[in-house]
Formats: structure tokens, sequence, C-alpha cells
């Protein structure tokens, strides 16, 4: 197990000195900005040599770079539609990198005289074989939104939250959620950085766009994503920037976001993010059941939150360089997170905690390398490893039970279990990934992914030992291979591939025949495979199928409990999906008009659902375990529509029908059909809909700048709390019908570097439920400050 643990990062040293010596050639690099009038950053603007058919398209910064150009002397022309086409002469030596920018000024440019050699990142992914979501979070810099209220945007997407910041949260992707679905940050999995890392606390300037993958999942991303993946992009050029903001809003609600990269003469560069957010989080629960002594009987009234306090912090540094003889990409990175946050409700809004605590911390160590045409032209590799470690201890002590009233009755028990207790839980983790591609020929290429990650649990209750008597290991092995053609001139693509699971469990077990402790051993192999194709009928039309036989497998937390309300089970099995999506995309431009249209429709057949049950009749203590299967199909419809910069609609309506197809339940005889055979998955929404306007107005406040209003409506159609077949009708416990509508203002100056936002949630101040009905913040406001600069 050592052997396999460092295998990939002595790999990524092998391939370090290799490629210095095999790859001597002189080259040099043109990269910058292409801008509008207003000197902010123009996307998808094709700059290209003059002559040849070289050339790239600026990414959502309006940021470019040309690669691996030849010493010499070149006139770089940029283009846009509506814009005057710019050039520049330029002379570049071996081994230099060349700065260079574009003002462009608007015009009535025809499309046909516009060469196009490329698309945004985007539309790239939008055009993908698979079936994928591009959210660009350029429009949203301003606000005080996270990742998941950004996401939540989306059609398909539904992210439940338990509360107000840093609350727990579910994310479904087409019906899919849980561990289902996992999350990235270019390409990197965010679990490696720590349990004190959510979507919910990582503002959203951190982020330069996100893609969301729906069942099918690329082989490059390595991993086991069953329901699908979220991938988050930061930036990636070479240029110096700062990017600084803090926001005050409601419930004593801070956010402090700093992000910025510094290149010295000599070519390193130093990256860093740092964010901190903090929250009392004592928004009013309304309508609330509490026993009345005066009245003597139970009523309902408004009650504020008074134990759900959250703070938590993340700060992170990479130093590297960038376009080298050896490396395109050479950073090693540091960063660390930590979290203080009260506990104030379980699973049900009825149950109250007052004492219950969890703070935790991670930290991690990272080096990735990349390199493009290693030995020779087409081979490009993407090598990353990581070593970190990962903390947090729930407390649970106060012996009191608390009411919503804030009152309290004394008892020698704990608040979430029976014994009171201070549960500790360490993970040191090592990750490496390996992803070699290959083009055969310009319509043939290859990918090789592979993944290693190994971890170690620990877990004890402090107010007993003070250490953990039987720590388990996990260690997981992913391997995917993929090939690609294109056909017709790009017109056509499929993508076959083939992915192997592999899971090894160690942990020690008890056997009550001698009383002792034995090491069990345990080794899981499971095989996918799918395929994925898109068909371009002209232009900006298409459409797109994709298939995969895709597993999930076991976390270390469903295997090995939480050491407090989560025993173990090590006979878990991964769970499995027949994935199928068909769809279709239209895009089309008239002069400043931009319409962007999307439909698909899904299917899921996912089989040993891993679920939480109660264990052994213990109510307070619960265990997962592959208990069912669950069929899902649905439509969802998208559309986007922009007028120049001035106007920005977006619109999409999400149908799933997710029914319970276990026909007989675990360890039943087979004769007795379940009562919720083919009932709908309940506490999860089944129609939902979301709208977003943006109409901003530049030089209206002054040169330079620009005046933007955001409104932005949520609506979900009501659903069932609890299986429809038990009950009446009118005794269903259902969560209503949800409308939801954000609004915000903002303001920049100087091309964006100054900026300042006010913004409004859930302005009609609708009672709003998520997860299990538990209620979310009503009505609240919030200022935002940021301060930019390139």
């Amino acid at each position: 197990m050592r052997l396999e643990r460092y295998l990939m990062t002595g790999l990524l040293a092998v391939f370090h000195l290799w490629s210095a010596e095999l790859y001597a050639q002189n080259t040099a690099t043109i990269s910058g900005y292409a801008k509008s009038g207003n000197n902010s950053g123009l996307p998808g603007v094709s700059v290209a040599i003059k002559g040849t058919t070289t050339g790239t398209f600026t990414d959502e910064s309006g940021f470019f770079a040309l690669k691996n150009l030849k010493p010499g002397n070149y006139t770089i022309e940029a283009s846009f539609i509506g814009y005057e086409k710019a050039s520049s002469a330029v002379t570049v030596k071996a081994g230099q990198n060349l700065t260079l920018n574009f003002n462009l000024k608007e015009s009535q440019t025809d499309l046909s005289e516009v060469r196009v050699y490329g698309k945004t990142e985007s539309q790239k992914a939008r055009e993908q074989a698979f079936t994928v979501n591009a959210i660009e979070t350029k429009q949203y810099a301003n606000t005080t939104a996270d990742l998941n209220l950004v996401l939540n945007k989306t059609a398909g997407v539904r992210v439940r939250e338990e509360g107000g910041m840093g609350s727990d949260f579910n994310f479904s992707i087409n019906g899919l959620s849980g561990k289902a679905v996992k999350f990235f940050i270019d390409g990197v999995p965010m679990e490696i950085m720590g349990s004190t890392m959510s979507l919910n606390n990582i503002p959203v300037n951190l982020a330069e766009r996100m893609e969301v993958y729906k069942g099918v999942v690329p082989v490059d991303l390595g991993s086991d994503a069953l329901g699908g993946a979220v991938n988050i992009i930061t930036n990636q050029g070479v240029s110096n920037y700062l990017d600084a903001s803090y926001s005050y809003g409601s419930f004593n609600t801070h956010r402090t976001a700093l992000t910025g990269q510094i290149t010295s003469k000599k070519g390193l560069i130093v990256k860093g993010s740092l964010f901190y957010n903090y929250s009392d989080n004592n928004y009013l629960m309304k309508g609330m059941e509490i026993w009345d002594e005066t009245e003597y009987k139970y009523v309902n009234r408004d009650f504020r939150r008074f134990h759900d306090r959250y703070m938590s912090v993340m700060g992170q540094l990479e130093a590297g360089v960038v376009n080298k003889k050896w490396a395109d990409v050479l950073f090693a990175g540091v960063s660390y997170s930590a979290n203080d946050q009260h506990i104030q409700t379980g699973t049900r809004q009825d149950v109250v905690y007052g004492g219950v605590t969890k703070n935790g911390n991670a930290f991690n160590t990272t080096l990735r390398y990349k390199k493009d045409d290693l030995f020779t032209k087409g081979l490009n590799v993407n090598l990353f490893a990581s070593r970190s470690v990962d903390s947090y201890i729930v407390t649970d002590t106060t012996g009191y039970k608390y009411y919503w009233d804030g009152s309290r009755v004394r008892t020698s028990l704990g608040e979430i279990n029976a014994a009171k207790s201070v549960t500790n839980i360490n993970r040191p983790r090592t990750f490496s990934r390996m992803n070699l591609s290959y083009g055969l020929s310009k319509n043939h290429s290859i990918n090789l992914n592979y993944t290693f990650d190994h971890l170690r649990n620990e877990n004890y209750d402090e107010l007993i030992t003070d250490h953990a008597d039987i720590p388990g290991i996990l260690s997981k092995h992913i391997v995917g291979l993929a090939y690609q053609h294109n056909l017709l001139e790009d017109r056509l693509t499929y993508t076959l591939f083939g992915k192997y699971y592999g899971i090894g469990v160690q942990q020690s077990r008890y056997v009550s025949a001698t009383g002792e402790y034995s090491q069990a051993n345990d080794f899981q192999s499971n095989y996918g495979y799918g395929v994925a194709s898109r068909y371009k009928l002209k232009g900006d039309l298409g459409v797109k199928v994709s298939y995969e036989k895709a597993y999930r497998l076991q976390e270390v937390g469903e295997m090995f409990g939480n050491g407090y309300t989560v025993v173990a089970n090590l006979e878990l099995k991964p769970e499995s999906s027949q994935n199928f999506n068909l769809g279709a995309y239209y895009g089309f431009r008239v002069n400043k008009h931009k319409v962007f249209l999307e439909v698909s429709w899904f299917y899921r057949q996912a089989n040993d659902f891993i679920y939480s049950v109660v264990y052994r009749s213990n109510s307070s203590v619960s265990r997962f375990e592959n208990t069912s299967k669950v069929k899902i199909d649905g439509l969802e419809g998208d559309i986007k529509y922009t007028y120049g910069d001035l106007v920005n609609f977006n619109l999409n309506v999400s149908y799933q029908n997710a029914i319970n197809n276990t026909k007989y339940s675990v360890g039943s005889s087979g004769n007795n059909i379940e009562a919720t055979y083919l009932n709908k998955i309940p506490n999860q929404p089944w129609l939902f809909g979301n709208a977003d306007l943006m109409i901003g107005k530049n030089d209206l406040i002054g040169k330079n700048s620009r005046l933007q209003f955001n409104l932005g409506s949520q609506y979900v159609h009501w659903f069932y709390l609890t299986w429809e077949a038990f009950g009446n009708k009118a005794g269903k416990s259902i969560i209503p019908d949800q409308f939801v509508h954000n609004a915000s203002v903002s303001n920049s100056w100087k091309n964006g570097m100054y900026n300042i936002s006010v913004e409004c949630k859930n302005f009609t101040d609708n009672l709003a439920y998520d997860n299990f009905r538990l209620q979310k913040p009503g009505r609240s406001y919030a200022v935002k400050l940021r301060y930019f600069i390139r």
C-alpha cells in the first residue's frame, strides 16, 4: 500500500526530469486582453496571426494566449462581431512572454468579415457531447452570492439547505443527490481540501465559471460521480490582478474575500486566495409549536434562532511557473481552512439544540504539473498530488433539553444521543491523479486517467479515550480510458469510454467467539462504460446523446460512521446506475441580439442506493445500507437571451419523476410488495424553475461606469414530505408551493475598479422551506464593496 500511495508522486518527478531533457525547443508566448470601449474584458474575441491559421479565442475575462510560437515577426489581429478589427505588429524572441492588449471599438461589422478560430470556454462546454451546463460568474461578481446560490439557478439542479450560512445542504442533479454528485475545483476533488470547504461558504468571486455535468461524466475528472459533477474553474490567466470584497448583511452576516496573483520579472507566479464568513443566523422561525403554561396547550409562535452561529475561514497560496520549455504549468501550493459552528436543529425543526457545536480545520499541500506535446507532438500530461489532514470535533455535553423560546430543562443526557460526548474525527489523506491524452491524428484522440485516493479514518469520544482503538483505511483506484473521434469536419463527434472502480477497506473487527479484534481486509472491483455523441445539423444547431453505466464507491462516513450518530457498516456495496441523456441546442445571433435554447430528456435507473436507516430499533443511531432502487426520468428546458451588454435574460424549467422501484424490501421473503412501490420519492421537488433578468447601462453615472440591476425569481411546486401511499390526502404532510424573489442594484466606476452593490433576498418575505421542511431565512438585506484591479 505504501508503494501505491506514493506511485503518482514519483511519476510526477520522473515526467518532470524527462520533459526537461527531451523538450528543448525555444518558443515564445504572446498573451493579453481584448477589451471594449469601456475597458471591460470581451469574451469570444478571435485573436489570430495574420496570414496563418494559428489563432485562439478570448475567455470570459477577455484573456488570450498564443503559445509555442517560433521567434520572429508577426502581425496579430483581433476581431469580434459588432466591433472594428484591430491589429498590431510584434517581434518575439526565444523564451519571451510578450504582453499585448487590444481595445476594440464598436461598429456594424458583418459576420462574414470575422474569421472565427475558436469559441469561449462556456460555448465549448455547452457544445460537448456530454450534457453540461456552463455558468459564467462574471454577472454575479458584485453580489454576496456563494457558489450554491448561483448553481441553484441552473436547469436540473436543486440545492436544498437546512438553514442559513454554513448549514448542511443537499445538492441534486436530475434527481440524484448526496454523495452521488461530486465537486471539483480546477478538476481536483474539492473534498481533499477538507470538510470545512463547502459550496455554501465559497464566495462567487473565487470562480471564473462553473460546469455542471449531468449523469455522464468524462474520464478526465477521474471520479466515481454517479449522479453528475460540478467543476469550478478559477482564473487561469497569467496577468497580475487583485480582487478584494467585503459585505455586511442581515443577521450580523459578514463576508470577506481576497484573491490575487502577481508575476515577477523572472516569471515566478504567486497566487493567493482568502475568504472569511461569519453570521449569527438569528433569523425568525415562523409558527413554531411550543407549550404555553398559561393557556395549558401547544401554541404556534414566532421565535428567533438562538444557537446557529457560523464562522469559516480559508487561505490558499500557490507559487510556480508557466510556459517553460520543460513545463507549461508547475505549481506547489498550501491551504488551510477552519470553521466554528453552533448547531440549532436536527433533521426536523421541532428538534432544538442549544449547546451542540462542531469545530473543524484542514491542512492541505498540493503539487501540480502540466505539459503539452511531451516527447512528441500531441502527447499531453497533467499530474496532481496532495497530502491533507482533515479534523473536526462535535461537542454534546450541556445536559439540557432546549425549546424554541430558549427555555431549557436539566437532564443527564446529551442533546443528540443518550450519552454526553466529545467526538473527535481525524482523516489524513493522500491523493494523486495522472491524466494522459494523445492526439493520434487531427480527428482521433485517446485519454487515460488514473486516480488514487487513500484515507485513514480515526474517530473516538474523548470523554472515554484519547485515541482511536480501531482506525479504518479506505483506498480507491479509479481508471478511465476514452477514445474520441471527430467526423464530417467536426460536425459529428463521439467518445467511447470505460472505467474501472476499485475500493479497498481495512479495519479491525470484533470476533465474538474469541472476544478479540482481528484485521479485516476487503477489496471490491466494478467496471463501467459509456458513450457520448454530438452532431451539428448546422452552425449552432445540434443534438446530443450520452449513456453511462456508472458506479459510486462508498464514502468514509458511510463505511466507518461518524463516531456519534452513525455506526459503521463494512458490508456496504457501491451504488450503480444506468444514465441516459438526449438533448438538442440551438443558438443564433442577429446584430446585438443573441439567443440560445436547449432542451433535454434524461433517464436514470439506480440500484443499491445507499440510504441511512435506523439501526436495531435505536432511533438515535443510524447506519448506511444498500436499501433501494430508484427510477428517474424527466425533462428540462433553458433559454438565454442577451442584447449586447444591456440586457441578459435566462429562464429554465425542470420536471423530474423519481419513483421508488424497490418491489421487495431487503430481508423480505419476496411475497409482500412494498406499500411504497412505484410511489414518488418523498421530500424531493419534482417541478421547479428559475428566471433571472439583468439590465445594465454603461457611463450612466460618470465615464467608465456601469449601473446594473438584477432580478431573480425561483419557483418550487408543492411536493410530499412523506410517502404518498401513507395516510389520506387531507392528512398528508406536504411542502407547499414556494415563490421567492431576489433583487440587487450595483454600480461600478473606473472600468470596474470600484464597485458597490445593495441587494435584498426574498423581498416579498415569503415562507421558504428546504430539506425536510426546515425553514430558510426570510427577507434579508446586504451591501457589498468590491475593489478590482488588473
